[in-house]
């Protein structure tokens, strides 16, 4: 054979029509084999005991919870945590000031520098007195005068940080542990991992009148299965609208109802394994039983007169009484075991964005909550409820001790407030931020750590609990590691 002849002799695999389709049906294979891996890897990330069409039927948790339930009130916006419960008798020294130097370097060598952008390099003090509340003399603003009465059962943590100073990312932080939308949010990992002790009442709850910034994303189930997303209640009337059927259906519903569960089983037999066909099975049979029982959690007739009027039911003020009704709604839902209640105070779409005119935003804003906040920690006390149920009390961030357009300030998600009560959690005071209440000084924590505690606190393993989705394992907490225990909560 001549050199030229050796050229052009084809000594390559033929790729004739039957290699071509076998190789194709390889490649289809491989991506069943992969989906079927997918499967099997989310199936087992769920719960061992869990039952997918009782999804939040109640579970076992991990070791000893210190509380059962969680009722997760969110001032949407951003209030001011240096004019409520973070006292700076500096700030009202240098008021009118520059930010003093080293209080500025400190800052600016951090990943906070952005706080001082939109504001005059210009203190404004709190134009509202603060007093020593409670056996341990903790100091609280002239806005919270209800709060204080309650001082001795809160915790307050002075040195939380968020990762974005805007609202939306960093109030996805606070609810998911993510700035970025689609993640998962708290109330439905709490439900993921415990179920709910209530079966005729939606385990993961949410109220509110306007939604908070950003949407939907805050509270939603994201990559857990569809049955661990929230139910949005009303707290008048029945909890969800058009839950009654027509007089003319109702005789038949139970019997229409068991049919259609006969033929979804059928159709679900060959498809074992589908979290949204399970949830959907699961839906119709909770929107039955919640009929009865909806309707006589949301009426507050056996409550007595002086329970309606500490939780502002008949103030004068609309939106107090509207408030009231939600926090009252929300002890009779975790009275009944309920697990996770979502309660979100943003009746506008300002919120407790005070970026010009503070006393004119803040104001108004304590009314409409601190009179009902207090009346629910008093009540679940009361009741015996308070040490099975952890109130939390959070925003996305606070606001800087500079000032910003007309005596407003900009938003601070270098060290803020937040508080705490019930779950037998001690209180008192953790962290704290420089003498100005710019950044966290003294213990800074991250949303993850205040996760971590959390789930701890319900008897949740925070590194355990995870879900299995695009080949990634998701936890609440982020890479394994990177969160730490609130050891002065726990």
């Amino acid at each position: 054979m001549t050199g030229m002849e050796k050229r052009f002799v084809d000594d390559s695999p033929r790729h004739d029509r039957r290699r071509f389709l076998s190789s194709i049906g390889g490649g289809f294979g491989l991506f069943a084999w992969h989906a079927l891996q997918q499967l099997e890897l989310q199936a087992a990330t769920l719960p061992s005991s869990m039952d997918p069409l009782r999804p939040t039927a109640p579970r076992t948790p991990q070791f000893a919870p210190q509380a059962k339930s969680v009722i997760f009130l969110f001032l949407v916006g951003g209030p001011s945590h240096i004019d409520s419960f973070d006292f700076k008798p500096e700030l009202q020294k240098l008021n009118g000031q520059p930010v003093p130097k080293s209080i500025r370097q400190a800052v600016e060598s951090t990943r906070h520098a952005n706080v001082f952008h939109g504001c005059e390099d210009k203190l404004m003090a709190s134009p509202f007195s603060f007093s020593r509340h409670g056996e341990m003399g903790i100091h609280i603003s002239q806005l919270w005068p209800n709060l204080a009465k309650q001082v001795d059962r809160l915790c307050f943590i002075h040195s939380l940080q968020a990762e974005s100073n805007n609202h939306a990312p960093a109030s996805y932080q606070l609810h998911t542990g993510e700035i970025r939308p689609g993640k998962a949010s708290l109330g439905s990992w709490v439900t993921y991992g415990l179920g709910s002790e209530n079966e005729n009442l939606p385990g993961y709850v949410v109220l509110f009148d306007a939604g908070p910034l950003g949407g939907a994303a805050n509270y939603s189930n994201g990559f857990l299965p569809p049955a661990f997303q929230p139910t949005r209640l009303q707290e008048t009337g029945p909890l969800v609208r058009n839950l009654t059927p027509p007089s003319q259906f109702a005789d038949g519903q139970r019997a229409s109802l068991d049919l259609l569960r006969e033929l979804n089983l059928q159709h679900r037999a060959p498809r074992d394994g589908n979290p949204e066909l399970d949830a959907r099975i699961a839906s119709y049979e909770l929107a039955y039983r919640m009929q009865s029982a909806g309707l006589e959690v949301a009426n507050f007739s056996d409550e007595t007169v002086s329970t309606t009027s500490a939780y502002g039911l008949n103030h004068t003020d609309d939106r107090t009484a509207k408030f009231g009704r939600k926090c009252l709604l929300a002890r009779r839902l975790v009275e009944r075991g309920v697990r996770f209640v979502q309660l979100y105070d943003m009746p506008d779409k300002d919120g407790w964005d005070a970026h010009s005119q503070l006393t004119k935003n803040h104001v108004p804003r304590a009314r409409w909550t601190d009179q009902p906040m207090a009346a629910l920690v008093a009540d679940l006390q009361q009741r015996g409820l308070l040490d099975s149920t952890i109130v939390l009390c959070a925003s996305e961030f606070g606001r800087t001790p500079m000032m910003q357009g007309d005596k407003g300030r900009q938003h601070n998600a270098a060290g803020f407030t937040i508080w705490l009560a019930g779950g037998n959690i001690p209180p008192g005071r953790i962290g704290a931020t420089d003498e100005l209440g710019l950044m966290a000084v003294e213990r800074p924590l991250a949303f993850r750590d205040l996760h971590a505690t959390l789930l701890s606190l319900l008897g949740l393993d925070y590194e355990a609990l995870g879900f299995e989705t695009s080949g990634r394992f998701e936890r609440l907490t982020g890479v394994a590691g990177s969160a730490s225990l609130i050891d002065e909560i726990m």
